[in-house]
């Protein structure tokens, strides 16, 4: 799993300018955004509104057990991200979710300086330092992009989408 790749693999690539020439065209994608700037109860805010979105786009309600996993997985990652900004980096400020027929993209915007990154050696009977372990076991890839001369950071997981 990467955590400092500078252009993440295909699917839901996105540059720092919008554009990329692997990135599908926007017909083939479907983004939503929620601004967590000043916002209270960050952690069930961002939850409700991937569920909204996951419904939205006919993952919820899941006709079978598969389906119902890989929302629950999405709706668990978009927490862990959402958390890890909250205790380590100022807070999030914006949510932002993609999909394409094979992929989901979950995406965290925050101003925090700091690498987020799996702790090791991982100790399950350890409360806390789970969040980074959970995201690189449920995802297919994750990392972080960092725009040149600008505060923060986008950290990013993909998802595969349910057959």
């Amino acid at each position: 799993m990467s955590t400092t790749r500078q252009h993440p693999p295909g699917d839901l690539g996105r540059e720092p300018d919008g554009a990329g020439a692997a990135s599908p065209g926007p017909a083939e994608r479907q983004w939503r955004t929620l601004s967590l700037a000043q916002a209270s109860g960050i952690v069930p805010t961002a939850r409700d509104f991937a569920r909204q979105a996951l419904h939205d786009w006919g993952w919820l309600p899941a006709s079978t057990a598969d389906r119902r996993a890989a929302a629950e997985d999405v709706l668990l990652v978009v927490s862990e991200l959402v958390t890890n900004a909250c205790l380590h980096a100022e807070g999030p400020e914006e949510l932002r979710i993609g999909h394409t027929s094979k992929v989901l993209r979950v995406e965290v915007v925050d101003r925090g300086a700091g690498q987020p990154a799996p702790r090791t050696p991982h100790r399950a009977g350890r409360p806390g330092g789970h969040g980074m372990f959970i995201v690189q076991r449920l995802c297919l890839d994750w990392g972080v992009l960092r725009t040149p001369d600008a505060p923060g950071k986008t950290v990013w997981a993909e998802l595969a989408a349910p057959a």
